[in-house]
This record gives structure tokens, sequence and C-alpha cells, in this order.
């Protein structure tokens, strides 16, 4: 299966990959279509996670999370303010307490959310051992910025039942109006917490809903668990839908009713993929990437149509792959069609096109990283982390594990509309200000 897998990758990058890593150099470390704006280094060898930016032109700022991967560094969240896009500034290195008794990891994903005129910034942790298993998110009002000393912690969300914290998070704005968080949990289910409830002071009664792991022959339920999250609203069918990887593959979910979620799609015994890790519609629902974090893994497109007709449940075949280069892995993407952003660790920044979903396209890159493999650890596993794009105007933004965060353009992308490419305007980011539907 390996082996059949590796010749399908190494095909797909004969027809998408622009040029081989080989060709990639610090004097030439991108494509000519992509400006670095700015370069932020935030010190530490693997000490930088995701990132998140807030999407409204005045207020120009961005949070990265930061851990311990593999040596000692911060944990915590830092705050840069993009008010000159060119020069990246720290505006607050906010870290946890007794930051010498925490064990490896620290912060991980990090979202933003508007509630009542005010904006609240969500930091994710993870700690698998030692102090602090039990907190999975520490909740900061940011609506003071710049001024430093405005932000506020308001809550810590704990999981004292399920050590090891949130590994990844995605803040949704449900068609009830609520804003909830959806987490991963170690154990087959995802949570759900209404975030009204927290700001408001009342943490006990915030946890709301379980999204259930479909149940994964031959593993045992209590070691099964979601990797990454996404949630959208459909308006052609009415529905909120989330989006699971974890294990055994993908899985769609119908959340509309919070209390009664309904299984509606599973992408499941799908060759070289045991295990689910982020998955992304397209905003009409019809095509998703599907992203498996191992060594050689390309990104995976699948046509979701014959399930949403009604036709089958279960979709196992991708109808196209991409990759930058087959020996190393990606990590993380958004979408914003017919763009896909990727966060491709060795690869930096890269940008492919799936305006033919059948036929993906490199259309952009940046190499964020040229240093040296990470030889303790997963070799391919250094480099760029986390990717963002601000809507309003194209800015694009990547949280590199090692040397920091950058800012970029890409020429003829000065933002995104899905109605101005024919598709609904629906993606990673929330409409605070929008009416429920």
């Amino acid at each position: 299966m390996m082996r059949n897998l590796l010749l399908i990758a190494a095909a797909t990058v004969a027809f998408t990959a622009p040029e081989s890593r080989g060709q990639w150099t610090p004097d030439n470390p991108g494509s000519e279509n992509i400006t670095v704006l700015g370069h932020q280094p935030l010190g530490g060898r693997m000490t930088v996670t995701d990132m998140e930016l807030e999407q409204e032109l005045n207020r120009p700022y961005a949070y990265v999370g930061r851990a311990s991967i593999l040596e000692e560094g911060p944990k915590g969240m830092d705050i840069i303010d993009l008010g000159d896009p060119s020069a990246p500034r720290v505006i607050l290195r906010w870290r946890l307490e007794n930051q010498d008794l925490l064990m490896n990891r620290g912060g991980m994903d990090v979202k933003y959310f508007k509630w009542e005129d005010r904006y609240y910034v969500v930091q994710s942790f993870e700690f698998g051992q030692g102090p602090g298993t039990d907190l999975g998110a520490i909740v900061f009002d940011v609506t003071g910025l710049p001024d430093p000393e405005a932000v506020a912690e308001v809550a810590r969300i704990h999981i004292p039942e399920y050590p090891g914290g949130f590994h990844n998070i995605f803040i949704y704005k449900h068609s009830n109006g609520r804003p909830l968080l959806l987490t991963t949990v170690r154990t087959g289910q995802a949570h759900v917490y209404d975030l009204t409830e927290v700001v408001g002071g009342r943490i006990d009664e915030s946890l709301i809903a379980t999204i259930p792991l479909p149940d994964v022959p031959g593993r045992d339920q209590r070691n099964t668990s979601y990797h990454d999250l996404y949630a959208a609203y459909h308006p052609d069918t009415g529905e909120d839908r989330f989006y699971g990887g974890g294990t055994g593959g993908y899985y769609i979910w119908d959340i509309t009713d919070l209390q009664n979620p309904q299984l509606r799609i599973s992408l499941t015994s799908i060759r070289g993929v045991d295990w689910g890790h982020t998955f992304t519609p397209s905003p009409d629902g019809r095509y998703a990437v599907a992203e498996a974090e191992y060594q050689y893994a390309p990104l995976r497109i699948f046509d979701l149509k014959p399930a949403l007709d009604g036709e089958t449940s279960i979709i196992r075949e991708p109808i196209s792959a991409w990759t930058a280069d087959w020996k190393n892995l990606v990590h993380n993407h958004e979408v914003r069609w017919p763009y896909v952003f990727v966060s491709g660790y060795l690869d930096g920044l890269q940008i492919f096109s799936l305006e033919d979903p059948h036929n993906p396209v490199t259309v952009g890159y940046y190499d964020t990283y040229t240093g040296p493999p990470t030889d303790e650890w997963i070799s391919v596993i250094n480099g760029a982390f986390g990717v963002d794009v601000r809507n309003a105007d194209g800015l694009i933004a990547i949280s590199d594990m090692t040397t920091g965060f950058w800012t970029f353009r890409m020429d003829g992308f000065e933002g995104w509309n899905g109605e101005h490419y024919g598709v609904p305007n629906i993606s990673s980011v929330q409409n605070w200000d929008e009416e429920a539907q």
C-alpha cells in the first residue's frame, strides 16, 4: 500500500509542482508572484505553533501560539500588531505561570471571536504530562488592543476528566447566532462550548454538546479522537455541518440540532489513510480538501456530490491529489475557493488552485524555512506550521515553527468574497456582525 501511495504522490508532483525542492535556495526561495511584506522572528527553535488573523482592517492583530515542541521554550501566546504589515511588531508576550514546571507542548491552536461588541481570543493548551494536563484553553478579552495592558484573562476551561488539553479548536457562529467553541479531546468525541456562557461567567454551563466519533473497526473507542475540526453553514439545505478528521478518516455531521447530531457522510477505508488531519470543504460543500499528516502524504481532493445526492453515505476515493514535494508533508491549509493556502512545513507557504478540482495547479510559493530537517523527531517536521488569510484585503500570513511570523501578498489576489467567485461567501472566517440565519 505504501509503495502504491508513493507512486501516486510522485506522479502528482509531475503535474502540479513547478520545480523541485532542490531548486529552492535562500537566494531563490519563492515564486515571482509572491511578495514578502514583513518578517518578525519570535525566537526559539520549534517554539511557534498556530496563528490567527483578525479580519477587520481597523483591528490589525495576529495571535500566535507558543509552545515547547522539542526543547525548552515559552508556553503561551504572542500578539502581533499588523498596522504596518511590512513591519509586524510584537506588542504582548503572554506566558503561563510556572513556566519551569510545565512539560512538553503548551499553547497550540488559537482563534478569535466577537460577541456584543467585544473581541475575545481563545488560546488552546496541550500538556501530555505534569502540571497543566487538565487545562484546555484560556479566553482573553482583547477589545482594548493595541494597549497590551488592556488584555485581560476572562476564563479558563479545564477538562480534568480528559487530561491532555485541546490539541485543536475551531470557533463557529452557529445558525442559532451563538459563537461555539469546538474542541478536540483525548477520547472518541469533540466538545462544543457555548462561548456566551464562558464570557458570561457561567463556565460550568458552557459545555452544551458533544459530537461523537463513529466506531472504527478494530479500535477501542477510548483510544480514538478527532484531530482537527471545521464547521460551516450551508444555505442550500439550511444545515450547520461539522467536518472532523481523526481516527479512521473524515466525518461530516449535521449539527443544526446540537443535541441530536446526525452523521451525514463518512470518508473511510481510504487507501493510505487511517488517520485524518485537517479537513476543509469548498464553500458550497461539494468538494473537500483532506490531509493525512505523515511523510509522503499528499493532500487529497474529494468530490462529495454522490453522498450529498443521497447515492451513498461513504466516500472512499479521491478525485485528485496535490503535493509540493513528495518527500515532505503538509501541516495545515485554508480554503479561499478556488485557492488553497498551505503551511507546508519544509515547503513553507504554498498556494494551489482547484479551479479544476481534478487537476490541482500550484500558483505560488515561498519557503519560510531553509534550515536543516528535525533529526530528533519526524525529520520533515519543521518550518511553516500555521496559515491564515485576511479576506478584506488578501493579506496572507504564516507562522513558522523556527523562523517566526511572516506576511505576504500574491499578485492579483486582493481579497476574497465567495460571491465574486460564484460560490457562497463561506470560509473559516465568521461574519460576527451578520444576523443569525
